[in-house]
């Protein structure tokens, strides 16, 4: 076992760790943008945590720590959206990670704008960065993620352009809304375990679905 945790060990027994991985597109020009949400969730779990988000690995920028007892990687991933698998993968092979203990955060168009979703499996839907993170983990679907709602491209608007867009004010009150009820999430995910943590919280996130959909933003 790494140092890292062999070190913990010596104490007490540690339970599994676990990978966050917020996708996103790296550089200023994208910071902001609809489709970089992955990374504003690590971020936010980071600095909840006192995480520091301050070194490389695998293509990622990189953070360990502990929550609890329970030791946490987050990563970043540096590839750009399309390739965040080669990033993942080869985290997750790393640290000898079931995938089970592998949660991906991404943006999704198909839920409304600060609505979130904590699934244990499910496919890529489009998404190109799920679809890469898939290939990397062997076509491989049985990984928790959680879906960060960023609303639908209005009227005949590409939805390329929509995903680099930056939040308005409402959009992004909502998002910042819904970063810090993910955070609660995780750490309700770190002490309860998935499904537990999953059941109680898209019940939550089901009734705000409600209140939000046909709002404008």
């Amino acid at each position: 076992m790494l140092n890292w945790l062999s070190n913990r060990c010596l104490c007490t027994l540690v339970p599994r760790p676990w990978l966050f991985v917020g996708l996103g597109n790296p550089g200023n020009k994208y910071a902001g943008t609809r489709h970089n949400v992955g990374f504003e969730m690590i971020d936010a779990f980071a600095e909840s945590q006192g995480i520091p988000m301050n070194t490389a690995h695998s293509k990622a920028i990189f953070g360990k720590g502990f929550v609890g007892e329970v030791p946490v990687f987050l990563a970043k991933p540096q590839t750009y959206m399309n390739l965040s698998g080669e990033s993942t993968g080869p985290l997750a092979a790393y640290y000898k990670l079931p995938l089970s203990q592998v949660l991906v955060f991404h943006d999704d168009m198909t839920l409304p704008c600060g609505v979130l979703r904590l699934y244990d499996k499910g496919g890529h839907g489009s998404h190109k960065g799920l679809k890469s993170v898939i290939y990397h983990f062997r076509g491989n679907r049985e990984f928790p993620r959680l879906r960060i709602g960023i609303g639908s491209p209005p009227g005949q608007m590409d939805p390329k352009a929509f995903l680099l867009q930056k939040f308005n004010l409402i959009a992004r009150q909502r998002i910042d809304e819904a970063l810090q009820e993910g955070v609660d999430a995780l750490k309700l995910l770190l002490s309860k375990g998935s499904a537990e943590s999953a059941k109680r919280f898209n019940k939550e996130q089901k009734y705000k679905h409600l209140r939000v959909q046909n709002l404008p933003v």
